[in-house]
């Protein structure tokens, strides 16, 4: 009895094996050693898959950080993913859904200053919303002409976009073409020459809406003299502000970035009609703006539809007409008949290509008004005819 009970309890009486000996009989002490000394080979395989573990953790964590400053990962991750993806993913399911664009996807209003821009840049933030296109802004508004690497850079933001976006800035025509881009459609808004002048001349001297300092911040140095100049002596004594080439405005926003554009002259005048027969989808006329906004949301569905109702409304009409210029100056207004004259001889090519516009505006808008009149006696003879 004694030595049963030293077999299972010996030295200190606690059993090492307490399921049972091992297998064959033998001794509890003398196993208990030989199963240690045979787990030391296997103690040090896991030992060395430890350390296999490790390293290649401290690679992976190595490789992120790489990853991490060098901006993306390596070539031939590259090249092992589209070969993953192409051998697997799309035989399995094909390629990805393409994301149906509205055509077109690529819209610039490069807007002409004092032409109404600011009202159709807030009624394109609401349509943008109700549309859900990608309205693209500038901070930039002062900079219309561009050195070419500026020109450059300016396309690659505008091209990388996501579509269908509309871009819009005061800025002159840019050729995307030029410079290996998509050549986008553009459209834009101008005035009569003489209307512009007059409502950027107090714009200048008393500015807007936006306080009462505004002209101010525009115009600082300006002295409280020539803020008051009445408009009929600015044009007499040909100051620079009532003078060319300041007056020969209008014309590089549709002839582009050469430094030619900013010269009076024919050649100028001829590029600025040729880039408008070949990349402007619309050219509409302020005076008109009603129509022109009908014309947009015809021919711009995607980004324009409903504006004319958004332009109605009483209470979002009400927000615009306080983006409009103050008037409310104590200067005089209108020019005499002898300087009006003058005004008119300074603004000789402008007008040219304001009337040629018009001609074009009103001509489009003629037959787009021939169409929906004849589409409407359609739709009601068809609505007779079922009855």
């Amino acid at each position: 009895m004694k030595k049963k009970q030293q077999q299972q309890h010996p030295g200190s009486g606690a059993d090492p094996w307490p399921h049972g000996a091992p297998l064959g009989g033998a001794p509890p002490g003398l196993g208990s050693w030989k199963r240690r000394v045979s787990l030391l080979p296997l103690l040090r395989f896991s030992l060395r898959d430890y350390g296999f573990c490790m390293a290649t953790l401290l690679v992976f964590c190595l490789g992120s950080l790489f990853y991490q400053l060098g901006g993306g990962p390596p070539r031939f991750l590259l090249d092992l993913r589209q070969y993953l993806g192409n051998s697997t993913y799309l035989d399995d399911h094909g390629p990805p859904p393409s994301k149906t664009l509205p055509f077109p996807s690529q819209v610039v209003y490069n807007r002409v200053g004092k032409c109404g821009s600011r009202t159709v840049v807030l009624l394109l933030r609401i349509l943008s919303e109700k549309h859900g296109f990608n309205l693209v802004t500038s901070d930039i508004h002062n900079k219309t002409r561009l050195t070419k690497n500026e020109q450059m850079e300016l396309i690659k933001n505008i091209s990388t976009a996501e579509q269908p976006y509309l871009f819009t800035r005061h800025v002159h025509f840019l050729n995307f073409s030029r410079f290996g881009g998509d050549q986008p459609v553009y459209i834009n808004i101008i005035r009569d020459p003489v209307n512009r002048f007059l409502s950027n001349y107090f714009f200048r001297r008393f500015g807007d809406w936006r306080g009462e300092q505004n002209h101010m911040i525009r115009t600082p140095s300006m002295s409280q003299e020539e803020r008051y100049l009445d408009i009929n002596e600015c044009i007499l004594a040909n100051y620079p502000e009532c003078s060319n080439p300041r007056l020969f405005y209008i014309i590089p926003y549709f002839c582009g970035q050469h430094p030619r554009c900013r010269e009076p002259g024919e050649w100028a005048l001829e590029r600025a009609k040729l880039n408008v027969n070949e990349n402007f989808l619309l050219v509409g006329i302020l005076e008109e703006l009603e129509d022109v906004l009908l014309l947009l949301e015809r021919f711009l569905p995607h980004y324009f539809k409903g504006v004319l109702s958004i332009y109605k409304d009483p209470v979002k009409l009400l927000f615009l007409e306080h983006h409009e210029t103050s008037f409310h100056a104590p200067i005089k207004l209108k020019c005499n008949e002898l300087q009006l004259f003058c005004l008119l001889i300074f603004l000789l090519q402008t007008s040219l290509i304001f009337h040629s516009l018009n001609g074009v505006f009103f001509n489009v808008l003629h037959v787009i008004q021939i169409i929906l009149f004849s589409c409407h006696l359609l739709h009601l003879s068809l609505k007779q005819f079922l009855k």
